[in-house]
């Protein structure tokens, strides 16, 4: 294969694996927003157990049918990884319980600056001076587009910090077990949902009633709620997997940084759904800075220099990699609200 044709196909993957984590991700939300709001099943951490517990049961399911054949991930690397998932996880919650919703969506934006600083210091990755001025004017966006309030205090502060690093440390190690271990995404998803799915089943129910003060075994189970959860982790399963293909294929600053479109479409199908309340010029005016801030960021860190690691000594185990959906089948290089 020419290297013009090999270019043209890594292009249309690397297209096909962001529409799809943008189209999962924009509509895992709105079905949550719609499940929460609307049904009243206030129940965040205990849901996203639900979410890994059928992604475990399609890749057990898959794995049985010969799509995902056996690969080695270390437990010691396991067990690093969903701490680091489940801190983030409860640390987002517990920051949007005891913080501003400014301070909350601030504190999001400071996972690109973080996730930089673990490139730079773990990878030894270097970013030019546009690349640095892009990233920068996504964040001005989409910070005139979502903070309002702000306010925050020392255990809401501490919880945002936690809820930070861990998030950022979690799609770093996406992207560093799949180089490491040669494995795609659905391996990786087999490796970590049923402890993540284990963990927060457990834990949730607990976490929830401490957040909410309400039982999840108390809540009321209509035919209508029920059917919404079922979309809700049928989505997750491909909001999961398109997370670790777009990490893969690419880093976590990139999914971090053009992640940010989700943001910008919730907003926007948040106004035509939900109502046009909140939308006026200044809102208009941060989408159109941010978006602007993601096309400079795609055409500054695709030139040569604008993102490069100067040197690469993470030891590779050779293991094949059974990404069973063909985007995932390069795992070379985090993925909701």
């Amino acid at each position: 294969m020419s290297s013009a044709s090999k270019g043209d196909r890594k292009a249309s993957l690397d297209a096909a694996s962001w529409l799809f984590n943008v189209v999962t991700s924009v509509a895992i939300i709105l079905v949550n927003k719609a499940l929460m709001a609307t049904y009243g099943f206030s129940f965040a951490t205990t849901l996203t157990g639900m979410h890994f517990a059928t992604t475990t049961l399609l890749t057990v399911i898959l794995k049985s049918l010969g799509y995902i054949q056996t690969s080695h991930l270390p437990k010691s690397d396991i067990i690093k990884f969903v701490l680091f998932a489940n801190c983030s996880i409860v640390g987002m919650n517990v920051s949007l319980m005891w913080n501003s919703v400014g301070f909350y969506q601030i504190a999001k934006l400071t996972m690109i600056p973080v996730s930089c600083l673990l490139e730079v210091v773990l990878d030894n990755v270097r970013y030019s001076r546009d690349t640095k001025l892009s990233i920068i004017l996504v964040l001005a966006g989409v910070a005139v587009c979502t903070v309002t309030d702000v306010s925050v205090n020392a255990k809401g502060f501490i919880a945002a910090v936690i809820a930070v690093c861990s998030t950022a440390l979690q799609q770093y190690y996406v992207h560093y077990l799949q180089r490491k271990y040669s494995i795609g995404s659905f391996n990786l998803l087999g490796h970590t949902a049923p402890a993540q799915a284990a963990s927060l089943l457990l834990v949730g129910p607990f976490m929830d009633y401490w957040l909410t003060n309400k039982r999840v075994d108390a809540y009321d189970y209509g035919l209508t709620s029920v059917l919404f959860i079922i979309l809700s982790c049928t989505i997750a399963v491909g909001t999961n997997l398109s997370q670790f293909i777009c990490i893969g294929r690419f880093t976590a600053v990139s999914f971090q940084v053009l992640g940010h479109m989700k943001t910008i479409l919730v907003l926007f199908m948040g106004f035509i759904f939900f109502g046009k309340e909140g939308l006026n010029l200044h809102v208009v005016l941060g989408m159109t800075i941010a978006i602007a801030g993601m096309v400079w960021y795609g055409n500054a860190s695709s030139k040569p220099g604008g993102k490069e690691r100067r040197s690469f000594s993470i030891p590779t185990t050779k293991t094949q990699d059974y990404a069973a959906l063909p985007v995932s089948s390069e795992s070379v290089e985090k993925a909701t609200p």
